[in-house]
C-alpha cells in the first residue's frame, strides 16, 4: 500500500525550478531516505508533501486519496507531519503547551496546568521522550528538544513522519537514540521520510533511497541494503568532483611561528545564555595546526568562540594571539590581528539574507574602515565578483540576496570573505552542519589549505569522523572545562566518556 505519491509534481520560484516533474511513491510503513546536494529540492519536496508549498504543477496522494495540494490543514488531516530542521515550538511554552498547541485534537475551550501536563505526560513517556511536561522549551537540550518536537508531530495520530535534517544539531550517540526512535515508528507502523546529508546515516537508517539532482528526480526507491558508500555518493553528485582543492592565500602580515596563533590561560567568563560560563580554559592553537573542539552541543562551545572574538568578556585569564594581548580588545581589533570567524548560524551570524552578495562580502572592508571615506559600489561588486568565483559559488549576480543561495554557497560565500591575505587564525564553528557530501569536502579542503598556508586552526563540530580525519589534536568540552586532550589515533571510547562526563578525571592522551 502506498503511503505518499506524488505525480509529476514542479515547483517553480520565477524563473528557477526547485523541482521538476518528480513522480514517486513511497511505500507505508518503512523508512525511506529522500538525498542531494544542497540545493537539489529534497525541503522544498518535503514542504510540498506537508502541504506547506503549493507545486506550480502536479498532484499528491495520501494513502491512496488525493489530497488538495499547498494545504498544511489537508495534509495534517490526512496523516503527514513535518519536524523541520529549524525547531518550530515556541521556546517559552511548556512541554504541554508545546504538544497542546501542536495537536489536532481539541479537548474544549477551558483548559488548567495540571489537567494539559497530565494529558501529555503518558504520550511523551511512550515515546521515551525525556521531558517533563511542565519544562521549558528553552531549557531542554537540544536532543530533548528534537524528542519532543517527534512527539508534537505524532500527537495527532501522524501516519507519515517527515523529518527534515534530524541530525544536523545532534552528537553521535543522540543520532544512534534517534535512529532506533525511527525504529521504533516505523514497527508501530508509521511510514517515515527522512531527509539526510550523511552517506553513513543514510545507509545506516534507510530502508530504501530516492535521490534528487537540480531538482530532478535521478533515482527512485533504490534497496539501501543493495547499496555502498561509493555507489551512493556517485549517485547524489553524479560526476561533480568531490576532491576539491582550494588556493587559499598566504598571510603576509608578519608573525613568530614559535608563538601560538591562539593561546587562552586560565581563561573564565561569566555566564551567559548561550551556555555554561567557561572555567580555567588553557587552550594554544599553533600556526599550521587544526585544532577539534569535541563536546556535546551547549557545553560552552559557543562561549569559547564568543570569548575569542571578543563578544563575552574574560573575568579572568588572557587571550594572546601571535604573543600579542588582546584580552580586553575589540572583534574589530582582533580582525586587525588576524582573527577570523566562521559562526556557527550561517544564516543568522554570518550572512544578511536581504542584502546583496557584494554587500555582505564588503562588510569586511566597511568595518575595517578601508571604505569608509569613499564606497564605490561598482569596485566593490568588481572585488566581490572575483572572490565568490575563485571560491567556486554558484551565484547568478552579486546583486542577488544572499538569502538565494544554498546552504553550501552560503558557506563558500563566508569563507571567500572571511579567509584572505591577512587571516591568521581561523575558528570554523559548525562548518559543514547541512551540507552535502561536495560542499563538505569543499570547507574540509580550505581549512587544510589554510592550515598549510600557515593559519592556525580551531574547528569546534559535532561530527566526531570529520574532527578525527582534519584535526592535528582534538579537545574536549565538558561544562565550560577543558577534559580532555587527545591526538591520533583517536581512541573514540575515551573521547565519548570526556565528552559524557564518564572519565573520572581530566585526560590527556598523546601519540603512542
Amino acid at each position: 500500500m502506498t503511503a505518499v505519491a506524488c505525480d509529476d509534481v514542479s515547483v517553480a520560484y520565477g524563473e528557477v525550478l526547485a523541482l521538476r516533474n518528480v513522480s514517486v511513491a513511497f511505500e507505508r510503513g518503512r523508512i525511506h531516505a529522500v538525498v542531494g546536494q544542497n540545493g537539489a529540492g529534497k525541503t522544498t519536496f518535503a514542504r510540498v508533501c506537508a502541504g506547506i508549498v503549493r507545486p506550480t504543477t502536479g498532484r499528491l496522494a495520501i494513502d491512496g486519496r488525493e489530497i488538495r495540494v499547498g494545504d498544511v490543514g489537508a495534509a495534517r488531516l490526512s496523516g503527514v507531519e513535518l519536524v523541520h530542521q529549524s525547531f518550530a515550538l515556541p521556546p517559552s511554552f511548556t512541554v504541554a503547551e508545546a504538544m497542546e498547541f501542536g495537536s489536532t485534537r481539541r479537548t474544549g475551550p477551558v483548559y488548567s496546568r495540571r489537567a494539559l501536563e497530565r494529558r501529555w505526560r503518558d504520550h511523551l513517556a511512550s515515546l521515551d521522550v525525556a521531558a517533563r511536561p511542565g519544562d521549558r522549551i528553552r531549557d531542554l537540550p537540544v536532543e530533548t528538544q528534537q524528542g519532543v518536537e517527534i512527539a508534537r508531530a505524532l500527537c495527532s495520530d501522524a501516519r507519515v513522519l517527515i523529518l527534515d535534517e534530524p541530525t544536523a544539531v545532534l552528537a553521535p550517540p543522540a543520532i544512534e537514540r534517534l535512529f532506533a526512535r525511527i525504529r521504533r515508528l516505523r514497527a508501530a507502523g508509521v511510514t517515515v521520510l527522512v531527509i539526510l546529508h550523511k552517506i553513513h546515516e543514510v545507509l545506516a537508517v534507510a530502508e530504501t533511497i530516492t535521490v534528487l539532482r537540480a531538482g530532478e528526480l535521478v533515482a527512485t526507491l533504490l534497496p539501501a541494503a543493495a547499496m555502498n558508500a561509493g555507489d551512493l555518493a556517485h549517485a547524489i553528485v553524479g560526476s561533480a568532483n568531490v576532491g576539491a582543492t582550494i588556493d587559499v592565500p598566504a598571510p603576509h602580515a608578519a608573525r613568530d611561528d614559535k608563538l601560538p596563533a591562539l593561546e587562552l590561560l586560565g581563561a573564565a567568563t561569566r555566564a551567559t545564555p548561550d551556555g555554561p560560563p567557561l572555567a580555567d580554559v588553557d587552550l594554544t592553537v599553533g600556526h599550521g595546526e587544526i585544532v577539534g573542539i569535541a563536546g556535546v552541543e551547549g557545553n560552552g562551545q559557543r562561549t569559547l568562540v564568543n570569548a575569542i572574538a571578543g563578544l563575552c568578556a574574560l573575568s579572568a585569564g588572557r587571550l594572546n594571539c601571535g604573543g600579542r594581548d588582546l584580552t580586553r580588545t575589540s572583534l574589530l581589533e582582533r580582525r586587525g590581528h588576524g582573527l577570523r570567524i566562521i559562526p556557527f548560524e550561517r544564516n543568522v551570524e554570518g550572512l544578511s539574507l536581504s542584502s546583496a552578495l557584494w554587500q555582505n562580502w564588503s562588510a569586511r572592508l566597511l568595518v575595517a574602515g578601508r571604505q569608509l571615506r569613499l564606497v564605490d559600489p561598482q569596485r566593490l561588486r568588481g572585488l566581490c565578483r572575483s572572490a565568490l568565483e575563485r571560491w567556486s559559488v554558484r551565484f547568478a549576480s552579486v546583486d542577488q540576496p544572499a538569502g538565494a543561495l544554498s546552504g553550501g554557497n552560503a558557506q563558500k560565500t563566508i569563507f571567500a570573505r572571511e579567509i584572505d591575505d591577512d587571516a591568521m587564525l581561523i575558528v570554523a564553528a559548525q562548518p559543514t552542519r547541512g551540507l552535502d557530501i561536495a560542499a563538505t569536502a569543499f570547507v574540509w579542503a580550505a581549512l587544510r589549505a589554510a592550515r598549510e598556508r600557515g593559519c592556525g586552526v580551531l574547528v569546534i563540530s559535532s561530527d566526531l569522523d570529520e574532527l578525527f580525519d582534519i584535526s592535528d589534536r582534538v579537545v574536549v568540552m565538558l561544562s565550560g572545562r577543558i577534559v580532555g586532550e587527545f591526538c591520533a589515533p583517536y581512541d573514540l571510547g575515551a573521547i565519548g566518556a570526556a565528552m559524557t562526563g564518564a572519565s573520572s578525571a581530566a585526560l590527556t592522551l598523546a601519540t603512542p
